[in-house]
């Protein structure tokens, strides 16, 4: 993926107000669980041609940061940027950064 690095694509997300996830994390303040907020990442480079091709890979989560709660009913701008070896990705809801990281396609 020479060149890789230049590539910045942002894909929308909402999570439902219902998500079955906020039943039970935390009762009377509902919050997005980090494991399905990386869920979404992942998901989300499903759809870029350029990252997807590194998902057949096993992944390795080298960073992740978690900086704000994600409430129900939140839309989430995932900002993935490529590179050689993986992929960066911050997250935001509204003007607010929620989480941030970088994942890497192990090598074969």
């Amino acid at each position: 993926m020479a060149g890789a690095s230049t590539e910045r694509v942002t894909v929308l997300c909402r999570i439902a107000a219902d998500h079955p996830a906020f039943a039970g994390h935390f009762p009377g303040r509902p919050l997005l669980p980090g494991v399905l907020l990386l869920a979404e990442v992942l998901e989300a480079a499903r759809g870029v041609p350029a990252l997807s091709g590194l998902l057949e890979a096993p992944l390795t989560l080298k960073a992740a940061k978690f900086l704000a709660p994600v409430q129900p009913g939140s839309t989430l701008a995932i900002t993935l940027q490529a590179e050689t070896t993986g992929w960066r990705f911050e997250v935001m809801c509204g003007e607010v950064v929620v989480a941030k990281g970088q994942f890497a396609a192990d090598a074969p």
